[in-house]
């Protein structure tokens, strides 16, 4: 059963994608929710553990999501609030629609998400695809990653604030395998376990607020 940390009374629900992100830094932080890879599985598993915390009267005050992401545009090691995130993959406007909306229901290009932290922010692109050199032309966003989007659609439909944590694993140049995203994941650990604890002292001071966007 999924469960959430409570920090100074809040509910707060981690998400993340893989163990691979969880390293020894966070785990000593909180358990989260982990999805696995992708929109799909993102999806699946943030919208069946809400409706099952709702069913049980316990939907959280806050849903974070965080782990690494590409950039180009953002330094690599460094950790960003995520101001908003769009879906590359949905492209519609064949149909009248703008690219990134999906077709008769009602949401923004970029979803706006929580950013209760004095840290520093940038947009996020999600899809199903790893981004790599010269595909970072077609994306008008900071950041890429493969989840956030469909977990900030999850949390939208049970009224939940979301805010998104992601550290820069890779970006410059050409993606030459899996090693190019892992060199940073032990440094990324310890960095965003740094942005959970301002999270929680800014919690515990009553300095933010957690309202959606």
């Amino acid at each position: 059963m999924t469960s959430c940390t409570i920090i100074a009374g809040r509910r707060v629900l981690f998400v993340m994608a893989l163990s691979q992100e969880y390293g020894p830094h966070l785990q000593a932080r909180f358990t989260p929710l982990m999805t696995g890879v992708g929109p799909i599985e993102a999806a699946l598993s943030v919208g069946i553990a809400l409706d099952r915390m709702a069913q049980a009267g316990g939907l959280p005050d806050l849903v974070v999501s965080l782990g690494s992401a590409g950039s180009r545009r953002c330094a690599l090691g460094e950790v960003f609030q995520v101001t908003n995130v769009s879906w590359r993959d949905m492209d519609a406007s064949l149909l009248g629609f703008a690219k990134g909306v999906t077709p008769f229901i009602d949401h923004p290009v970029a979803l706006p998400l929580a950013t209760p932290l004095d840290w520093p922010c940038a947009t996020l692109s999600t899809g199903a695809d790893i981004v790599g050199g010269a595909d970072y032309d077609a994306i008008d966003a900071d950041m890429v990653d493969m989840e956030s989007f469909a977990v900030a659609r999850a949390c939208h439909r049970f009224a939940v604030p979301m805010m998104g944590l992601r550290g820069i694993s890779d970006g410059p140049g050409e993606l030459a395998g899996i090693d190019d995203w892992t060199a940073l994941l032990a440094l990324l650990d310890e960095r965003l376990a740094d942005v959970v604890d301002v999270l929680g002292d800014a919690l515990a001071a009553g300095t933010v607020t957690v309202d959606q966007g």
